[in-house]
């Protein structure tokens, strides 16, 4: 999964990377969902010694535009996980109280504690994407923010994070299609916002603000990978892929029992007297 690692002081440009990548699976779709499955049961297995072991903290970060596919990769890749050692946080507009505080103090309380694994679908990122693209706070402030973002996550990754960051890279032409689905599917209508619309004329400023946090803000401690997402069923393959060789680079372990067990049988309920 390496080809879609975005290493430190790589300058990012999005026309260089191709949305419809399908290259490191030679399977069709119906085989590309056979393979999930396999990851699925593998990070499953290692989402169990995560939490027995007690040890590390993972963090997965979800940014896309709107239909990138975040909610459907977080469903699919996370399907099979124990759902006691996994927390999901949607990070939606601030709040009056947190807009009182600085932007990451939000994010602070969700990152996760020894033995589990969080999901943040958007996240502390969308004070360098929305903010700039919609000029929410001046230049001078979110142009910090990098900087800001770099040292939150090195503060973390010192003390025992293991953060993995994906950016699901759809094309204009893949988000029409999927915004047309919302509007012909009555079962999907509920997902149709008429802000997309307007957030979607303001796709090339995206793309430019994509471009920076990726270029600025990946590091060996907090990778950003860019995830080919046109094709849903190749999207999941790359994240499961990538977080299961992660976790597998762990090389953890369940925990000895506290005490010798051999020899030790189970008694029989006693009788009522």
């Amino acid at each position: 999964m390496n080809r879609y690692r975005v290493n430190p002081g790589d300058r990012i440009d999005l026309r260089e990377w191709d949305p419809s990548d399908r290259s490191l699976f030679d399977g069709n779709k119906a085989a590309g969902k056979a393979y999930l499955r396999g990851l699925r049961d593998r990070l499953a297995e290692l989402q169990q010694v995560l939490w027995a072991e007690d040890k590390h903290k993972v963090l997965v970060v979800f940014q896309a535009m709107d239909t990138g596919g975040k909610d459907g990769t977080i469903r699919n890749v996370f399907s099979g996980v124990n759902p006691q050692g996994i927390d999901v946080y949607a990070f939606k507009a601030p709040t009056a109280e947190e807009l009182s505080h600085d932007y990451l103090w939000r994010i602070h309380d969700h990152t996760p504690a020894a033995g589990s694994l969080a999901v943040f679908n958007r996240s502390h990122y969308e004070d360098v994407l929305i903010v700039r693209v919609l000029n929410l706070v001046p230049e001078e402030r979110w142009s910090r923010r990098y900087e800001h973002i770099n040292a939150f996550e090195k503060m973390l990754a010192d003390e025992g994070t293991i953060i993995m960051k994906f950016y699901l890279h759809i094309s204009a032409e893949e988000q029409a299609e999927r915004l047309q689905a919302r509007l012909d599917d009555p079962t999907k209508n509920w997902k149709f916002n008429t802000d997309d619309l307007d957030h979607r004329q303001l796709w090339p400023d995206y793309m430019r603000a994509y471009e920076a946090m990726l270029s600025k803000t990946s590091s060996e401690h907090a990778p950003w990978y860019i995830v080919p997402s046109n094709r849903k069923w190749y999207r999941n393959i790359v994240v499961a892929k990538t977080i299961v060789d992660t976790l597998e680079s762990l090389a953890m372990s369940y925990p000895d029992p506290e005490e010798d067990l051999a020899g030790i049988t189970i008694p029989p309920v006693p009788t009522t007297q």
